[in-house]
């Protein structure tokens, strides 16, 4: 068994869960992190991100990323972070897995139109989303409402992209109920997970970009960074086709952003003088990231990205007509909740319960079973069946 570095989190210590009550649990050999992961795993939610939005909408090509493609290949390459670090790789698999859980249909284009459809009742905020429904929506136990997970993935979860200042209305009602320290800065494996997630749409939208033909390997190459490893593996790889290389491309990148951020983080622990899990918490800054080198290197791809696929007149044209989806969908809840399934049909809500309600309703839905609800309660739909 390898042994955890001292500034690890240890399921042996976690500060436990806000409901402790387990009567006659025979669950197996399992520590409190492994629980919380595999409650991630089982839950609906989870296996609802295997038809909602990555970057493309509903798309018709089976190798183009979702929700939950992107969320195993985050916990892939924060599980090889974590355990070179010597962190708690089942913690920090947990907040890999669990940090999009949140996200409605359509991504962060659906993420807009929630916002502005829910304005007089705060509006909507994914990761907060994410912590409503592991705490309060989601009910698969009989004694208490969420997953019931641990503090730490709580936590990690919570602010895996720092320490929060100003949390709003969902967030602040979680941490009213089981308080998370919202300022304070997370676990490293919270910061591990949080990078990871960086690295693996960088360069997994590389390759979706290229497949979707958004923009071409010479358009790709104007980035420094990706020239400099296209010709090394061009130099180590003289005779084979273009075509074959581009995976090997994706692959030197993502091990180069990986071995960046160990050596990186190692240094600025030594750096910090860093012995404990309460160090990390307290140190006042991010002690897993990039490089400043790498981290240049990385806006730059971003940039790119931004520039000729996020923001490419396809994928916005496809964005907007989605946001008109998910507005005019919640604008007909709103006029008439009866048109909610029964069992989300509600008598007792004031004004701003209803709306949080619609919201928490429609966050839940998959691309396609948004679609289906507008077509049957609003009517057709401009969006492609595929990209």
């Amino acid at each position: 068994m390898r042994s955890a570095a001292p500034y690890a989190s240890l399921p042996g210590r976690s500060r436990g869960r806000l409901y402790q009550r387990n009567i006659g649990e025979r669950r197996g050999p399992r520590d409190a992190f492994q629980r919380d992961r595999d409650r991630i795993i089982h839950s609906i939610p989870f296996r609802r991100l295997r038809h909602k939005t990555q970057v493309f909408v509903a798309p018709d090509g089976d190798h183009f990323r979702v929700r939950l493609t992107h969320s195993l290949e985050v916990a892939q390459i924060g599980r090889t972070m974590a355990r070179a670090l010597g962190l708690n790789e089942d913690l920090t698999e947990a907040l890999c897995l669990a940090h999009d859980i949140g996200h409605p249909p359509f991504g962060h284009s659906g993420e807009d139109a929630l916002t502005g459809a829910m304005r007089e009742a705060g509006g909507f905020d994914h990761n907060a989303h994410t912590l409503r429904l592991l705490t309060k929506l989601e009910r698969p136990y009989p004694l208490y409402p969420g997953l019931n997970l641990s503090w730490e993935t709580l936590e990690g979860l919570a602010k895996h992209n720092g320490p929060v200042t100003q949390a709003g209305w969902a967030l602040a009602e979680v941490d009213a109920e089981f308080p998370l320290e919202l300022r304070t800065w997370p676990s490293l494996e919270a910061q591990v997970a949080a990078i990871s997630d960086d690295i693996a749409y960088d360069n997994h939208d590389v390759d979706d970009g290229l497949r979707a033909g958004l923009f071409t390997l010479q358009d790709l190459l104007e980035v420094p960074f990706v020239a400099r490893n296209w010709q090394e593996i061009c130099r180590r790889y003289p005779d084979v086709d273009e075509a074959r290389l581009a995976p090997e491309l994706i692959r030197d990148q993502i091990g180069l952003m990986v071995n960046d951020v160990l050596q990186e983080t190692r240094r600025r622990i030594a750096a910090a003088g860093i012995e404990s899990v309460e160090d990390v918490r307290a140190a006042g800054e991010a002690l897993a990231g990039f490089s400043e080198d790498m981290a240049e290197d990385e806006r730059q791809l971003k940039s790119f990205l931004y520039a000729n696929m996020y923001r490419s007149s396809p994928i916005l044209a496809i964005q907007n007509e989605a946001k008109k989806v998910l507005a005019g969908l919640f604008a007909a809840y709103r006029a008439d909740p009866k048109l909610l399934p029964w069992e989300w049909h509600r008598a007792d809500s004031d004004a701003i319960g209803m709306v949080r309600h619609i919201g928490d309703f429609i966050a839940g839905m998959t691309d396609r079973y948004a679609v289906a609800q507008y077509r049957q309660h609003v009517g057709p739909v401009a969006l492609p069946e595929g990209f």
